[in-house]
């Protein structure tokens, strides 16, 4: 259990760096661009809303199963961990997730009007 935790952490962590930085490399990608908005809505919904995203439930769950207390365990999940859960009020991570969607968003908006949204790399941007 202590390596399904792990690696979803991991996972988790790899999501995260998708929603901050996936409008740099989502440009000319029409298909993961729609994926990726998608995903930065869902990331506005889990900060602002009551509901818990499914990773954390998962990763509490395998911790739990692994015997170890939240944020304990391994080296590699201690560090992971302090990477996905900094160690701030809520109302900051709260509103710098949310800023950080709104943010990307935006970039996509700049795009739509720029007319280069759906336009692929393939075509010749």
């Amino acid at each position: 259990m202590a390596e399904l935790a792990v690696l979803v952490l991991s996972f988790h962590l790899a999501w995260l760096l998708l929603v901050i930085f996936g409008a740099i490399w989502t440009r000319g990608r029409p298909w993961w661009s729609v994926l990726h908005i998608l995903a930065l809505l869902w990331g506005i919904v889990v900060e602002v809303s009551p509901w818990p995203c499914p990773l954390t439930l998962a990763e509490k769950y395998f911790e739990s199963r692994a015997g170890w207390a939240a944020y304990h365990g391994s080296f590699l999940l201690h560090y992971l961990d302090a990477i996905v859960y900094p160690n701030l009020p809520d109302w900051v991570v709260t509103i710098a997730g949310v800023s950080v969607c709104a943010l990307n968003l935006g970039v996509y908006c700049w795009r739509l009007r720029k007319g280069e949204l759906f336009r692929s790399k393939a075509r010749g941007t």
